[in-house]
C-alpha cells in the first residue's frame, strides 16, 4: 500500500473486535512514531502500551469516542483491545510546545496501523489528569493523547461535505465522515 492509498483508507474506527494484536505489529506502529518528524529533533514523546483488561476498564469512563455523537460511547466490549498513551516528557520539551510533535507521531501510527489492517482511533476527548493517576504515570510525563488500536468492527467512509461537518453512524453502525471538497480548500494566489 502506498502512502496516498493509506491516507485515503485510514478512517477513525470507534468499534473494535476484541482479537489481540501481535506484539510485533504494536512495536512497528510505535516505531513509526519514533521516526516521525519532531521540532528541533527533541523527540519528547514516550509511549505506554495498555492491553490489560482491568486497566482498560479503568480507562473506559475517562474517554469519549465521538464528540458529535453526544449520547453514544461504545460498549466496553467494542473498545480498542490496545491503547497507546502518548506521553510528553516535560524534561525535554514543554507540553504546550509539543502539539505538532504529537500530531506527527499519532498520524504516523494511524497510517502504519492502516497498512497492517488495524483500525485506529485518535483520542483527545480524555480526562488526562485521571488517566495519568490511574496508570501511575511519572510526574515528568503529561498525557498528550490516547490512541486506540484493534481490528475494526465497523467501516468508515468519507463523502463530499455539503453543509455540515458532523459525522454520523448509518443503520449498520458504520461511520460516515463529511470532508471538504479538494476544490474548496485550494486558494488561488
Amino acid at each position: 500500500m502506498n502512502v496516498y492509498d493509506a491516507v485515503k483508507k485510514r478512517r477513525t474506527i470507534r468499534k473494535f473486535r476484541q482479537d489481540p494484536l501481535k506484539q510485533e505489529d504494536i512495536m512497528q506502529i510505535i516505531d513509526c512514531a519514533r521516526l516521525a518528524p519532531y521540532g528541533a529533533n527533541l523527540q519528547p514523546l514516550k509511549f505506554a502500551v495498555i492491553t490489560d483488561e482491568s486497566k482498560r476498564k479503568e480507562l473506559y469512563p475517562l474517554i469519549k469516542y465521538a464528540g458529535y455523537l453526544t449520547d453514544w460511547n461504545p460498549e466496553f466490549e467494542e473498545c480498542p483491545p490496545v491503547f497507546i498513551a502518548v506521553l510528553n516528557d516535560t524534561s525535554l520539551k514543554p507540553t504546550a510546545k509539543s502539539e505538532c510533535d504529537s500530531g506527527a507521531a499519532v498520524t504516523s501510527m494511524c497510517l502504519a496501523a492502516t497498512e497492517l489492517g488495524i483500525g485506529s482511533c485518535w483520542l483527545g476527548a480524555i480526562d488526562r489528569a485521571k488517566i495519568k493517576t490511574k496508570l501511575g504515570i511519572d510526574e515528568k510525563y503529561d498525557v498528550a493523547y490516547m490512541l486506540g488500536l484493534g481490528y475494526p468492527a465497523q467501516s468508515g467512509e468519507t463523502f463530499d461535505m455539503k453543509d455540515d461537518i458532523k459525522y454520523y453512524f448509518d443503520e449498520n453502525g458504520n461511520v460516515h465522515v463529511p470532508k471538504r471538497k479538494l476544490s474548496d480548500i485550494i486558494i488561488d494566489l
